[in-house]
Order: structure tokens, then sequence, then C-alpha cells
């Protein structure tokens, strides 16, 4: 925190970039498609080292198209569908995100020197990569999971 009480700022920097797949954001269906994660040039191929072993990982990535006057901080009805609850951005994953962050866990097909290639990341050709974990089932969920009956019609599209 700043004297003012304000927090500072965060600074990142990618660690790679998403090549191929979807060049239009669009929200459904992304299970089937195919990308790469192109670490950048500071890294080696030793920092992937052992992932192969993992089926899936997780990315966390920056939705760099949404434009900095869209983003929500309120409340607002899920994919603008005024049949689904007013709910608060942090109550669901749209891109209009306060920091535009997006995580996402997609099946690694291989890794190939420097590239993950993976499918079902909900993230399109050029989305600067901010992380890659290899996803651990520790870390899912314990005990019984509920959401409402909203979200699981927009993720019945999703994937």
């Amino acid at each position: 925190m700043t004297d003012s009480g304000t927090p500072e700022p965060v600074v990142t920097t990618p660690v790679g970039r998403v090549v191929g797949g979807r060049a239009d954001v669009l929200d459904d269906a992304w299970g089937g498609v195919a990308a790469v994660i192109r670490l950048d040039d500071r890294f080696g191929p030793d920092a992937l080292a052992g992932l192969d072993a993992f089926s899936h990982v997780e990315v966390v990535y920056h939705f760099d198209r949404v434009p900095v006057e869209k983003v929500e901080t309120g409340a607002r009805h899920p994919r603008g569908n005024a049949d689904w609850p007013l709910v608060g951005i942090f109550a669901q994953r749209g891109k209009n995100r306060p920091n535009r962050l997006g995580v996402s866990r997609c099946r690694l097909l291989r890794v190939d020197g420097r590239e993950l290639h993976v499918e079902g990341l909900d993230a399109v050709d050029g989305t600067p990569v901010l992380d890659i974990k290899p996803y651990m089932s520790e870390f899912g969920p314990r005990g019984p999971v509920t959401q409402p009956e909203w979200a699981t019609e927009i993720m019945s599209r999703y994937y």
C-alpha cells in the first residue's frame, strides 16, 4: 500500500504467448481448440523440464484485447443475458474483469523445446501468457462443489 492507502500496481512480464488456435474472441466451443504456448526467448527448454509428465496445465493469461473502458467493477448479468441474475464481477468468469486476468486448465498434448502444445485453452492467438503451472488433482476442490444453474448453462457450451 502507498502512503495514501491505495494499492501499488503489480507489474508482470509475460512468460510467453499463445500461438495459433482461434484468432477471434468467441465465448463457446473451446474444447477441441488446439494451440501452442511459446515461451519467451529468455527461457530455455529446461524451464519446461518434467512438465510432460502432467496431463493438464493451468495457464494464467491477460485479456489484452479488452479495452480498459469495458472493464466491469460491479454487478452485471452474465454475458448480458437478462434471464440470468445480476451478479458481481467476482461471481463470474467474464473477460471484462478489473485486472483482465484469465485462468484456464487445459490438456497438455506435448512439450517441444520451448513450446507447449495444448487443447482447450480459452485464449486467442497472440494472448500474453503470464504463468504456467502443472495441474495437480490435490489443488482441485476438496468436498462437494456447488454452483448456480446459470453457470451450469453457460458452461454446457463452453468446452
